[in-house]
């Protein structure tokens, strides 16, 4: 199933998709580095040669994609809460090569009938930056990567 995205207000993007999979599995596929590195790529091509999670408050997140012709950006962040199984929080940007403005991350994983609903609410710094993540493509590559983890995961 494709993922679903709305704006709410001026600042916020929540993208809702459902995973055949228990909500124990999709947490880790987004909090387990070795498991991060198999999926986050986006299109096909590109590759993630460094990841880094420490799934912890406080803990760091860092990840670097390399393209088909060398190019490159990264991430970064930090890990501010985690329940474990149900929700975590962090805070990222994107370093594309300069920073991108914080974009605060919540995102919760709720048992469903058949495997899991995740919703990933994303508040940025002001409506501009949020029109501009939206232009970028990413939600494309967001469902890009999606479709990879759901070949990654186990079925209920």
């Amino acid at each position: 199933m494709n993922l679903t995205v709305a704006q709410e207000g001026d600042r916020t993007l929540v993208v809702r998709r459902f995973f055949a999979a228990p909500p124990e599995a999709v947490y880790r596929a987004h909090t387990e580095p070795e498991l991060v590195q198999q999926w986050v790529l986006g299109p096909p091509g590109w590759t993630m040669p460094v990841c880094r999670s420490e799934p912890k408050p406080g803990g760091e997140i860092y990840y670097e994609w390399v393209g088909p012709e060398g190019e490159g950006f990264h991430l970064t962040g930090e890990f501010v809460e985690l329940v474990p199984f149900e929700r975590t929080v962090h805070v990222e940007r994107m370093h594309l090569p300069d920073p991108t403005p914080d974009n605060r991350v919540v995102t919760t994983f709720e048992a469903v009938d058949g495997g899991t609903r995740l919703t990933m609410r994303m508040t940025v710094l002001d409506a501009a930056t949020r029109a501009q993540m939206l232009e970028s493509g990413m939600t494309d590559g967001m469902e890009m990567s999606y479709q990879r983890l759901d070949g990654l995961l186990p079925t209920n």
